[in-house]
Formats: C-alpha cells, structure tokens, sequence
C-alpha cells in the first residue's frame, strides 16, 4: 500500500502529513522575514513620519474593522504603473509597522484607502459615510449614519493602548495618561474620519525613489 493510500485510509495520517506540509510551507514563508534586512524598508530621517496612531484615530481604526470595512478596502497598492497612477505611490510595509491587524489585502469591491488621507475633506467624509450615494451614485456602500450617533466610551481607549504597547507600538506614558481625554465627547463618526484621514500621509516619498532595494 502506498503512502497515499495509507493517508486517504487514515484520518489520522492524513491529518499528520497535512500539519506537516503546512508546518513547512509556513516557515519556509515565516522565518526569513526576521532577518532578511529589507522586510521593511529603511527610511531616511526626511522620509520617516511614521508614528503610532493617536487615541482618536487608533477608536476610528477599531471602528472601520468592526464594521468590516476591510472586507471591501483594501489598503495595498501595488508597484504597478495603474495602479500608481489611479491611488497614489504603492504601498511599504514601513507603513503598517505599528497596524495589528494591518489592513493589506486583494478585495477591492470599493478603492483602496491607503492614500485616502486629505484627499477629501471632512465634511466630504462624514457625506460619504452618513450617505455614499448622495456623492457617489453608482456606488454599493452601507449607510453609516449611526456612527455619529455613537458616542466613544473613553474608559477603554487607554487600555487599548496599552494592549497594542505590549506587541511593540511604542506609547508613553503621557499617551495613557490622556487618551481617554482625547476621545471624550468624540463620536465614532469623528474617530473613523481621524483614522481615514491619517491613512498614506506618514511617509514623504522621495520622486523616482525606488524603496524596495
């Protein structure tokens, strides 16, 4: 009997070979990227903004995943002239270093939103998510009225901070000390504008610049 008979014929087996394929293909993926110096990009003093999202930003960010806005956004561009053209330089893994989940993905029902920050106004934002086809007609987007109904419970924010400065994002002291002030009398619908707003703006690009060497 051979060994893929023995498999098809034991569940075990089978499932033993197939914890073993895996457990293989997910190092040979997995372990490079801790010492494969390029895995995020290198960023000169001038390009380098990058820093963890604000309280208010960091209610939005939990709001847009609560509300599955990454089953339809992605926040990916690639490094293909339509697709640069159309949203903006692709996206660096730099970017999404302090995002836990971060947002990257190939489901575009709707744009990509990783260059979306000041591309529109608030005002726009708020139109666009109380009522998307009242500016975007053909679109197929849920109303998201309510969020400015919802008002954000400032006695979580500091420990969601804390939660995300244990995997690495580098709070203070004085953010914990003011995040539930910062959030206070903020509504969901204020936080998920912050978040979107702040999206693609944390990186000054250098023309012509090549970041993947």
């Amino acid at each position: 009997m051979s060994f893929q008979e023995k498999c098809e014929k034991n569940i075990w087996a089978l499932c033993l070979a197939t914890a073993l394929v895996v457990s293989i293909g997910g190092i040979v993926e997995i372990v490079p990227l801790f010492y494969i110096e390029s895995t995020i990009e290198k960023l000169t003093k001038e390009e380098d903004s990058i820093r963890p999202y604000t309280a208010l930003e960091q209610e939005g960010r939990d709001v847009y995943i609560r509300e599955g806005c990454y089953l339809c956004h992605s926040q990916m561009i690639r490094p293909f002239r339509d697709e640069k053209e159309r949203y903006g330089h692709y996206s660096l893994a730099a970017e999404s270093k302090y995002d836990h989940p971060f947002q990257w993905g190939s489901k575009r029902t709707g744009p990509d939103l990783a260059r979306v920050g000041g591309k529109y106004s608030d005002e726009w934002q708020v139109e666009h998510l109380k009522s998307p086809r009242s500016l975007v007609p053909e679109s197929v987007m849920p109303d998201y009225a309510f969020l400015a109904e919802n008002a954000i419970d400032p006695t979580g924010t500091e420990g969601k901070l804390r939660a995300l400065a244990m995997v690495g994002v580098p709070y203070t002291d004085e953010d914990f000390s003011s995040a539930a002030s910062k959030v206070q009398g903020k509504t969901e619908m204020d936080a998920i504008v912050a978040y979107l707003q702040v999206l693609g703006t944390m990186v000054n690009f250098q023309e012509g610049k090549d970041y993947r060497e």
